[in-house]
């Protein structure tokens, strides 16, 4: 296992975290609450013996149930890890309910004291109408102080204008969490949201290096690329060895949910090097992208001319995942991304096809025709 600085401290993290969203389950259900307890422990407990020090889990994973056999799978190992768990934003309605679930959580991780907690899930919305009007950043820091929590950070889902309003609010910031991947540079907090918290001191804990799995099961199209490349990888080493290059990501996580997938990752970090990859390497990620962007089914570059829509429609983001759908054959996951993360006010069906867009698009798509479409799609209309 190789290690860096976790940010400023006095702490090296294991360069693969384990990620708690995925565990195996009975029912196959892959975020269900049913887990496969023994087969979770047994996963948890192989991955510390092998060097992984850093644990990822929230209120939320798998209904609940994760930080619930996490728990049991510390017991015996919790001095030798690091332990990250998430407070469910969205879900506070007073500044009364941040003590009571963190209360909870303390309690099913079977633990006194988290080391690294996360407001979860942050955008800009929810920074300022629920952290700063539920003052949840004087709350967290009360636990500090009090030994509850070690460290503050949060995770982050939304557009890069965002990301420096967050970053900057808040003086207690240790880390941060991101989604991030060679497909993702320009989606969400992306390379400038990397390079901006490693500037500011922050340890850059990823998430979502394989694009929820589907950057490891590639069209055979894509496959190609990799099967000519000079330099035996198979698809997961390619994405984790592209991350592990950039030295400002200190953790990728990994949600593995069986012991073929952990050790082919354990594997991969044991060769983790910091600009270690050479023009061949980058060329054939750049390849990647471009079979990957080929597949498009809309020409959209995403130069935000056609916004705003008068009608609150993002259609870049709408585009991006009507898009993603074909970029791995996936609709399932480009739907369910779509209703999770992009307001229903933003969504193709608030098109009232004005045709203002179109007026303003330099790729001349038709927009408004493509709006129905997509809901038709995405919506499962």
């Amino acid at each position: 296992m190789q290690f860096r600085k976790f940010g400023t401290l006095d702490w090296q993290a294991s360069v693969l975290g384990f990620g708690c969203m995925r565990l195996p389950t009975t029912d196959g259900n892959a975020n269900g609450p049913n887990i496969d307890e023994t087969k979770a422990l047994r996963l948890i407990r192989h991955a510390i013996d092998r060097g992984v020090n850093y644990f990822d889990t929230a209120y939320v994973y798998h209904e609940g149930a994760s930080e619930i056999i996490l728990g049991k799978a510390l017991r015996g190992y919790r001095d030798r890890v690091k332990l990250a768990t998430k407070c469910p934003v969205w879900m506070i309605q007073q500044e009364a309910d941040f003590d009571r679930m963190l209360g909870e959580q303390l309690r099913k991780l079977q633990t006194g004291h988290i080391d690294f907690y996360l407001l979860h899930a942050l955008d800009g919305g929810r920074w300022r109408s629920i952290v700063l009007k539920y003052k949840l950043l004087e709350k967290a820091q009360a636990a500090i102080r009090d030994g509850r929590i070690s460290r503050l950070g949060f995770s982050f889902h939304d557009t890069y204008d965002s990301f420096p309003e967050i970053i900057n609010g808040c003086d207690a910031w240790s880390f941060c969490q991101i989604q991030y991947n060679y497909m993702d540079t320009e989606n969400q907090a992306g390379t400038k949201g990397l390079k901006l918290a490693a500037a500011k001191g922050l340890a850059v804990v990823i998430m979502e290096p394989l694009l929820g799995g589907r950057l490891a099961r590639p069209p055979s199209s894509i496959g190609q690329v990799i099967e000519r490349a000079g330099v035996k990888r198979s698809p997961v080493d390619w994405a984790l060895q592209w991350l592990w290059d950039q030295p400002e990501v200190t953790v990728v996580l990994s949600g593995m949910s069986n012991m073929e997938q952990l050790d082919a990752n354990l594997e991969s970090a044991s060769r983790a090097r910091s600009r270690s990859f050479q023009a061949a390497d980058f060329d054939v990620i750049a390849q990647l992208r471009q079979k990957y962007r080929e597949r498009a089914a809309i020409p959209c570059t995403k130069c935000n001319y056609c916004m705003p829509c008068p009608n609150g429609v993002d259609i870049p983001a709408v585009f991006e995942f009507y898009n993603e759908a074909f970029f791995h054959d996936d609709v399932p996951t480009s739907r369910f991304r779509y209703q999770i993360f992009l307001p229903e006010s933003a969504r193709a069906a608030a098109c009232i096809a004005c045709h203002e867009c179109e007026e303003r698009c330099p790729q001349k798509i038709p927009i408004s025709d493509w709006m129905p479409k997509v809901h038709a799609l995405l919506a499962g209309a």
